[in-house]
């Protein structure tokens, strides 16, 4: 009796294990598949609109600027410069995305005429004020991340894969995230962010979903609500411009302090 519970149980191990293994597949083959179909613009250029809003209702606006280029092999190079309001203008932050690697971010500060290199330990820090982070911004490669598929669910109407991502940067802000892809299209509607203890962080909601050189379907806005902080950050993309002949020299540290 004891030998048939062992082998029932190790049965059962085995059967849980191959489950849970099935379940990270599945993670990893929609994550692959959102990473696929997002590539494959060369570089685009937009116009951006960052609206705060602090735990009051109180609003302040920014201007910006977001240039972007793939790099074969590698995540994608971009550049964010903010032109208004005057006590920002000038600013730039530039960051090169890794697959493995963590990002390698600068930011120019026109008032100190210095860049600034943010370390890896301090990418979980709010991005000039907002609530997104420095490792919000860059882009999500999949091999960031450890997966795991946890249901289907449906996101104002749309169908959606939920699958779990857990970030490889021991000095990522998150224990985890929760990612809603929709079925059809497999791009992301809602991102929810746990902190390291947990806890539901805050929550990005993209909307607005346009379709670019009948390929590339990108959100015109993105709302990232603290729900801890209680503030929000809301931006607004338009003046797509896809094939822009970017070089890497439009991307480099050198060309931070320059004036676009």
């Amino acid at each position: 009796m004891k030998a048939q519970i062992w082998v029932l149980g190790l049965a059962l191990a085995l059967i849980a294990g191959s489950a849970q293994a099935t379940r990270e597949e599945e993670g990893r083959r929609i994550a692959l598949e959102m990473d696929r179909v997002e590539s494959g613009y060369g570089d685009y250029r937009a116009s951006v609109e960052m609206t705060l809003r602090d735990r009051k209702g109180r609003e302040s606006r920014r201007y910006m600027r977001f240039l972007t280029k793939e790099t074969h092999g590698d995540g994608d190079k971009s550049i964010v410069v903010f032109k208004q309001p005057r006590d920002i203008k000038g600013v730039t932050a530039l960051t090169y995305s890794h697959k493995t690697d963590p990002d390698d971010q600068w930011l120019y500060l026109p008032k100190l005429r210095r860049v600034k290199r943010i370390s890896s330990a301090n990418q979980s820090g709010p991005f000039v004020g907002s609530e997104f982070a420095y490792e919000d911004i860059g882009s999500q490669e999949p091999e960031k991340y450890t997966y795991r598929y946890l249901d289907q669910g449906v996101h104002e109407d749309n169908p959606c894969h939920l699958i779990e991502r857990f970030p490889v940067n021991p000095d990522s802000g998150y224990s985890k995230q929760v990612v809603w892809v929709e079925v059809e299209r497999m791009i992301p509607w809602r991102i929810d962010y746990y902190d390291r203890k947990g806890e539901l962080l805050k929550t990005l909601k993209n909307s607005g979903y346009q379709l670019y050189q009948q390929r590339f379907w990108r959100p015109d806005r993105k709302e990232m609500v603290n729900y801890q902080a209680g503030k929000s950050t809301l931006i607004e993309y338009s003046d797509y411009a896809f094939s822009t002949n970017l070089s890497d020299q439009d991307l480099s540290v050198s060309a931070l302090k320059r004036s676009r």
